[in-house]
C-alpha cells in the first residue's frame, strides 16, 4: 500500500473523528442550554476549533482526490498534450500558493502564537495547537499536487 493511500486513509478517519466530536460537542451545547438551563462555557470555542481543523484537513483530503470545483472550459477545448501541460501548471500554482501562504505564513502564525504564549479564552488551549493545522494541511496539499504531477 503506497504512502498516498495510507495518507488518504488517515485523513478520512481523522475527518470522521473530528466530525463526530463536533456533533457531540454541539449536541452537548444544545442539551446544556435548553435542558439544563446552563449553557456550557467551552463548547462554542471547541466547535470553532474543530471546524477550522475539519475545513482545512477536509480541503487537503479533497485536493488529494482531485474533487475540488474547477472551471474546465479551457481544458476541455485544449488538445490532450495541452490538457496535460495545463494540469501541471495548475498543480504548480497550487504548490506555490500552499508553500507561500499556508506553509510559510501558517508556520509563522504558529511560531508567533507559540512564542507569545497565546491561549484561547474558554479552553485555555495554546492557539499554536489550533493553528498548526494550517501548515500541516498546506504540506499535505503540496504532497498531493506533487503526486499529481509525477503520476500524470
Amino acid at each position: 500500500m503506497g504512502f498516498k493511500k495510507i495518507l488518504d486513509s488517515i485523513l478520512a478517519h481523522l475527518l470522521v473523528l473530528l466530525m463526530g466530536l463536533m456533533v457531540l460537542n454541539v449536541l452537548w451545547q444544545v442539551f446544556s442550554r435548553y435542558v439544563l438551563g446552563q449553557p456550557s462555557a467551552f463548547t462554542d470555542e471547541l466547535a470553532r476549533f474543530l471546524m477550522i481543523w475539519l475545513g482545512l484537513l477536509g480541503a487537503a483530503f479533497v485536493s488529494g482526490k482531485t474533487g475540488h470545483v474547477a472551471i474546465d472550459v479551457l481544458a476541455k477545448r485544449a488538445s490532450a498534450k495541452n490538457q496535460k501541460w495545463l494540469k501541471r501548471a495548475v498543480s504548480g500554482s497550487i504548490i506555490l500558493f500552499c508553500l507561500a501562504a499556508m506553509v510559510t505564513g501558517g508556520g509563522w502564525l504558529v511560531f508567533t502564537t507559540y512564542e507569545l504564549k497565546q491561549l484561547s479564552p474558554a479552553l485555555g488551549l495554546p492557539l499554536a495547537y489550533v493553528y498548526i493545522v494550517i501548515p500541516l494541511s498546506g504540506l499535505i496539499v503540496v504532497y498531493y499536487k506533487f503526486f499529481d504531477i509525477i503520476s500524470d
